[in-house]
């Protein structure tokens, strides 16, 4: 099915995300609405009166503000204007206690199954008769709920350990994990436990593709992520599949695939709209706006990932991989200014991700982050001159014993690019080119199925 093309006045999502604007569409005071569509969004009235059907005049007084003194603006009440406007604004349903509206299933449409009652048979053959049967065994497990319960705690510590814990550790348990989980799926539970050991399978397939990716084992992180994209799908589990959009949005970046990863961000938007992974897919976008040089696009993005994670609770545990902490999000900012070229925003946000990556007593908790954050220092160092700051950055980024190396050496290959450009014939430049280079070669590991 095609999805429904959009109208001209669809709220972007840095508008939809900001907590004033779901306030607004929740009570259904459009005018407000319209007005901070117009304030945010730059959507004139005359665009919003074409997408809802109202006259240009009567938008502008709908928007205006109570405080002007002229009386209680009108509001829309009727029904069938009220589906108008969250149609011509693409307000999905949810947020205006609606169900879901057309547009929307189009854009989550599966093929569509055959009710042909000859495939039905073809398909279920005699055991379309012993539905009674399977349903009773069903209840016959081989699992109980702490065994469940174990998994779970043993999935959330490996992805709380992930940001610091030692990437070959990190693998090997993670295996031992999937291995453990898949021969479970094979005794006899109830559809209940069967979902949930589906779920944790998922989970440990996601942690796995960052782990493997981490090691440079590429094609076997593209296989994992493929795995938990397919049970989140299999599961009805829509977190997982926007965090495997995520993953993918992230091998996207590490490989230069700008498009693909916009792409992977939006679908995984589709996936899943309530919880922080959407932080994390509005941050990606930004980085592949300013890679792409489009400034508009990455503060809109940066407005709208804002807006989600000011919305969600803090975390009990910030370290978890797979939840987005509101201390990230100094690393995000930090990215889209060294890419945009503003080195002053660049450099103070780096300093504060190292700053909050380093604990009371100097060890880092976050040496990932604090990682590309000093590399970030060695870009801003090298573009104002100082070449010996920007290469001990950058080295020292490259010690670290816990690293993404292909993330790394992205934000790596940033630092040589201005080097060479800058300082061609200095020795500090051809040294750091040629540790690049040894890197490089040697990131490549024997992929492994899992």
């Amino acid at each position: 099915m095609t999805e429904a093309a959009p109208t001209p006045a669809a709220l972007p999502p840095h508008v939809l995300e900001r907590a004033d604007v779901r306030s607004a569409i929740a009570n259904h005071d459009f005018g407000e609405v319209f007005r901070l569509a117009r304030l945010h969004g730059h959507i004139s009235y005359a665009k919003i009166a074409e997408a809802t059907g109202y006259k240009r005049e009567h938008i502008g007084k709908m928007a205006r503000p109570e405080t002007q003194g002229k009386g209680t603006r009108p509001r829309v009440t009727q029904y069938n204007k009220v589906l108008e406007v969250v149609d011509g604004l693409r307000i999905p349903g949810h947020l205006a206690g609606l169900t879901p509206r057309p547009w929307e299933l189009e854009r989550r449409a599966a093929p569509a199954q055959s009710d042909d009652p000859s495939t039905l048979l073809a398909q279920g053959g005699a055991g379309l008769w012993d539905i009674a049967e399977l349903l009773r065994r069903t209840e016959m497990s081989s699992i109980n709920s702490a065994a469940l319960e174990s998994i779970e705690q043993g999935i959330d510590q490996l992805a709380r350990a992930y940001p610091y814990a030692d990437a070959d550790y990190l693998h090997k348990r993670t295996r031992s994990g999937l291995q453990y989980v898949t021969k479970q799926l094979e005794g006899r539970m109830t559809l209940r436990q069967h979902r949930e050991l589906l779920v944790h399978t998922g989970w440990l397939f996601l942690l796995n593709a960052c782990v493997q990716h981490d090691r440079g084992q590429l094609e076997a992180a593209n296989l994992s992520k493929a795995a938990a994209l397919r049970i989140g799908e299999e599961a009805g589990h829509g977190e997982i599949k926007a965090w495997a959009w995520e993953i993918e949005a992230w091998f996207a970046l590490t490989q230069r695939r700008w498009q693909g990863m916009l792409e992977a961000v939006e679908a995984g938007h589709v996936a899943d709209q309530t919880h922080s992974v959407g932080v994390q897919l509005y941050a990606h976008k930004a980085r592949a706006a300013a890679r792409m040089g489009d400034n508009r696009l990455v503060r809109d993005s940066l407005d709208a990932g804002r807006a989600r994670l000011d919305r969600l609770p803090r975390p009990d545990h910030p370290e978890h991989h797979f939840i987005i902490d509101p201390d990230k999000w100094d690393f995000y900012e930090m990215d889209a200014y060294r890419l945009l070229g503003d080195d002053e925003k660049a450099a103070g946000h780096a300093r504060s991700v190292i700053r909050i990556s380093t604990g009371p007593d100097g060890t880092e908790i976050s040496p990932m982050r604090a990682a590309e954050a000093r590399l970030t220092l060695g870009v801003t160092a090298a573009r104002t001159g100082d070449i010996e700051e920007a290469v001990g950055m950058g080295n020292a980024a490259l010690e670290a014993d816990r690293k993404s190396l292909p993330s790394l050496l992205l934000i790596a290959n940033e630092l040589d690019n201005e080097l060479r450009s800058r300082y061609p014939r200095e020795m500090a430049t051809r040294d750091f080119h040629e540790r690049i280079l040894t890197i490089t070669k040697g990131a490549s590991e024997p992929e492994l199925p899992f």
